[in-house]
């Protein structure tokens, strides 16, 4: 893989974060903004996903993510090899698709989990029902969330704090 910064979903975490969202995955429209190894998305097409959306600013990375799409026979999986805030910011995207689950765990550094939320909320991304995972630092403080949007669960795992939201519309 060629982007050394990857810094992937605990095992641990990943079985969490997807027995929380087991209910809701059949189906569903899935975001992943920071895809990284692609777990995952390619996770959660595994479980049902109608569609996956990988965004992976890396062109090594995005390039390692459609062989492996192209490997699985993953039809219902689509690799953009785009930075996520302009993926979600991008002025010509007037109908973007609507998701019901996003994976949102960006790299620790940047801390931009209030300004991707308000991405999300205000771009018209996230259907009226979603559920949004997200990933920072145990260090960071908790992000203010979207007002329609509630915390439904959370956890720490050594330096990983992680949630699970729903925004309701």
């Amino acid at each position: 893989m060629a982007n050394a910064g990857i810094r992937p979903t605990a095992d641990r975490v990943r079985e969490t974060v997807f027995n929380w969202l087991d209910p809701h995955l059949r189906g569903a429209n899935v975001l992943d903004l920071f895809a990284g190894s692609g777990a995952l998305g390619f996770e959660s097409a595994s479980r049902g996903a109608a569609s996956v959306v990988l965004v992976e600013r890396s062109r090594g990375t995005a390039q390692h993510l459609q062989a492996l799409v192209t490997e699985l026979d993953a039809e219902e999986v689509t690799v953009r090899n785009e930075d996520a805030r302009g993926y979600l910011a991008s002025p010509d995207r007037l109908f973007p698709q609507q998701y019901d689950v996003v994976f949102l765990d960006p790299p620790f550094v940047e801390q931009e989990l209030v300004k991707l939320c308000s991405y999300l909320e205000q771009g018209s991304w996230l259907s009226p029902v979603a559920h949004v995972y997200l990933e920072m630092a145990s260090t960071t403080e908790f992000p203010d969330l979207p007002e329609n949007w509630a915390l439904l669960k959370n956890k720490t795992a050594g330096q990983v704090c992680y949630a699970l939201a729903r925004r309701e519309a």
